[in-house]
C-alpha cells in the first residue's frame, strides 16, 4: 500500500503526518518552526519531521507516492511557489524544489486554509458535500472554499481570503492594512481585544472577567468572555453576543454568494460548540438571502481539528 505525507507548515509548528488511502492520520511528528530563520534551514527541519514520522510509522520513502504542504499566505500550485506569507517571512519560495532535493518525491503545495478545507471535504463535517466551505477563527480568519470537490482559488491563486472582505466601513484596523475587515471583528485575536477593552471599560466595582485572569489581561484568552458568560456575568455576556453577531454578518455573506452545502467552522474557538453555533445558526436563519428555500446550507463545526490541514496537504 502507497502512503501520502502532509506537510502543515505553520507560523509556529511544523507538523508532518503519514497518511494511508482511508484518510487516516498512521503517524505524526512535529518541531518548532522558529522563524524568521533562512529557507534552507526550514527545509531542513521539515525534512527531519517527514522521516521522524516514517520512521514512528514504520514505512519507508519508497512506500510515499508524494507530499503535500500546506502554508499560510498565497501560493500557486502550478509553479509550487510561495510567494508571500507574511507569517514566515518569506516571498519567492522555491519550496517544493527545495524538498524534492532533500526528499526526492514529488512536492505539491497549497494555501493551509484550503488545504484544511480539502481535508474537512475528504474526511470531516463536509465529507459527502458537493460544495462546502471551511472557517478558521485563529489569530486571523482562514477561508477554504470546495466547489465540485475542487479547491477554487481564482485566477491568481489568491481567492477564498475571506477573512478580508469588509464587513464595517472604515472600522477596526486590519493586519491587512485594511479597516473594517472581518478578521478584525470575528478572529480568535478579535474576540480577545473585545474582552479587554469590555473588561477595561468596566464600572462597576467587581469584576467576574478581571478577577477570572487574576488582574492581569495578558491572561485574557478566546475562552474567558464565554465562561463568564456560563457563569451569568452580563459583561461577558455582551461580549459574546457581539462577537457571534460579528462573525454571523461574515457567514451570511459567504452563504450568499456561495451557498455551500455545509459551511465547516474551525479554529479554536469552534471548541465552544453549540454555546458557539446555536446563536450563531438563529442569525445566519434569520438574516440569510435564501431563508425561504428547503435546502439550507449546514452551519457546524469542523472535526478533524489541526489534522486537517495535514490530510489535505497529503491529498492536494
Amino acid at each position: 500500500m502507497m502512503y501520502k505525507v502532509g506537510i502543515d507548515l505553520g507560523g509556529t509548528n511544523i507538523v508532518a503526518g503519514v497518511v494511508d488511502h482511508k484518510y487516516n492520520i498512521v503517524a505524526k511528528a512535529e518541531c518548532k518552526t522558529a522563524v524568521p530563520r533562512p529557507e534552507a534551514e526550514v527545509c531542513d527541519s521539515m525534512a527531519a519531521v517527514v522521516k521522524e514520522a516514517l520512521k514512528k510509522a514504520k514505512i519507508k520513502m519508497d512506500d510515499v507516492a508524494h507530499i503535500g504542504i500546506g502554508v499560510p499566505g498565497a501560493v500557486n500550485p502550478e509553479t509550487r511557489i510561495i510567494e508571500t506569507s507574511p507569517n514566515l517571512f518569506f516571498q519567492n519560495w522555491e519550496i517544493a524544489q527545495m524538498m524534492e532535493d532533500r526528499l526526492h518525491k514529488y512536492v505539491k503545495v497549497e494555501n493551509d486554509a484550503n488545504a484544511a478545507a480539502l481535508g474537512e471535504f475528504l474526511a470531516g463535517s463536509a465529507k459527502g458535500s458537493k460544495n462546502a466551505v471551511a472557517i478558521t477563527l485563529g489569530t486571523g480568519v482562514g477561508g477554504g472554499i470546495i466547489i465540485d470537490g475542487k479547491i477554487y482559488s481564482g485566477s491568481n491563486y489568491a481567492g477564498a481570503e475571506l477573512g478580508h472582505m469588509v464587513i464595517v466601513k472604515d472600522g477596526n484596523l486590519c493586519g491587512c492594512g485594511r479597516h473594517g475587515c472581518w478578521e478584525a471583528y470575528a478572529s480568535a485575536t478579535a474576540l480577545i481585544n473585545m474582552t479587554k477593552d469590555a473588561i477595561k471599560n468596566e464600572k462597576a466595582d467587581f469584576s467576574y472577567m478581571l478577577n477570572a485572569v487574576e488582574g492581569d489581561l495578558d491572561k485574557v484568552n478566546g475562552k474567558t468572555a464565554f465562561d463568564a458568560m456560563r457563569d451569568g456575568d452580563a459583561t461577558g455576556t455582551e461580549v459574546v453576543n457581539r462577537y457571534i453577531e460579528y462573525l454571523a454578518t461574515g457567514i451570511i455573506n459567504v452563504i450568499n454568494i456561495f451557498q455551500p452545502d455545509v459551511l465547516c467552522i474551525g479554529g479554536g474557538v469552534s471548541k465552544e460548540g453549540e454555546t458557539l453555533l446555536a446563536p450563531l445558526r438563529a442569525i445566519v436563519e434569520r438574516e440569510r438571502f435564501t431563508k425561504r428555500n428547503d435546502k439550507q446550507t449546514v452551519i457546524c463545526a469542523a472535526t478533524l481539528g489541526n489534522d486537517a490541514g495535514i490530510i489535505g496537504a497529503a491529498m492536494l
